[in-house]
């Protein structure tokens, strides 16, 4: 039997195109111009030679009248941007993958073994996901000074996880809390171990939760400035955050267009990545719905 609101889900194609374009279109075409405007202004200052940025008079501001590779030049030439990406990379996915191997013990261990006091155990953690960096890099500093880690990428890669491991932590108990007790009460009549129960059930089972939890920790190490800033000094050692401006900025001079290439370059991991599991992240929520 047809209901009424069936019937106009069915007649919305007869909605006129002009309502639809105001509904819909201008709407998206609006949200996609801010979030993809300011990529748009890295690109034009990078290849803008510095006659057209400043010359506003004579040049259009957001457009290109004679592109250039002098700032993309100067950034890998000139300075060790080479070196901040390879630094940036390696301490990213060192911190990402240690976050993610302790955020899913602790995950499992709150929400699936049902002790006393792991809600509050939960909230713990959480809570420590809202004390701000700006007040935990002065102990931090302290200890990475005493153990002699400083401007190394092992400083980075060894406090990182103290604001990614619990905010993976909280992001995967939601997650694991959506998978049936009863699988894992089946696992262990069979004489499954709990480990055994954590690799090949709850894992797999998990694997969007596992990945969204990666992906946001990857981007937020490879984003982190004030830790950076703190326990590296050197240039070599340095990440692209911090390089890009501390190396890029001399005194009141900003070197703007090699500052757009390193902004512009440093993005493109991120997006590559966001592109590629977004793609998996779809199809591994695909087929847990069709399980």
């Amino acid at each position: 039997m047809t209901t009424v609101d069936d019937q106009s889900v069915g007649m919305d194609y007869l909605e006129s195109f002009p309502k639809k374009f105001l509904r819909v279109y201008v709407p998206l075409g609006l949200i996609i111009f801010f979030l993809l405007f300011p990529f748009y202004w890295m690109a034009v200052t990078t290849f803008k030679p510095d006659a057209e940025m400043y010359d506003y008079e004579k040049y259009n501001p957001f457009l290109i009248a004679h592109p250039t590779l002098e700032h993309i030049k100067k950034l890998f030439v000139d300075t060790d941007y080479p070196l901040w990406m390879w630094n940036t990379v390696i301490v990213s996915v060192s911190s990402t993958f240690i976050s993610l191997f302790a955020s899913v013990c602790a995950a499992y261990a709150i929400e699936r073994l049902r002790y006393t006091g792991s809600r509050y155990v939960g909230l713990a953690i959480f809570l420590g996901y809202l004390v701000p960096p700006s007040i935990l890099f002065i102990p931090l500093a302290a200890i990475v000074f005493q153990l002699g880690l400083f401007d190394g990428n092992l400083a980075l890669i060894l406090t990182y996880p103290t604001f990614l491991i619990p905010f993976c932590t909280w992001l995967l108990m939601g997650y694991f809390r959506t998978i049936p007790y009863e699988l894992e009460e089946c696992a262990l009549i069979d004489g499954a171990t709990r480990l055994q129960i954590l690799v090949k059930i709850t894992l797999p089972l998990s694997l969007p939760g596992v990945i969204s939890a990666g992906i946001f920790a990857f981007t937020l190490s490879w984003n982190e400035f004030i830790y950076a800033l703190t326990f590296i000094s050197s240039s070599e050692n340095k990440t692209i955050p911090v390089g890009a401006i501390t190396e890029l900025v001399n005194g009141d001079v900003y070197h703007w267009g090699a500052l757009m290439a390193a902004a512009l370059t440093g993005s493109v991991p991120v997006v590559i990545l966001y592109s590629f599991f977004v793609e998996y992240y779809v199809s591994a929520m695909t087929g847990a719905v069709k399980e």
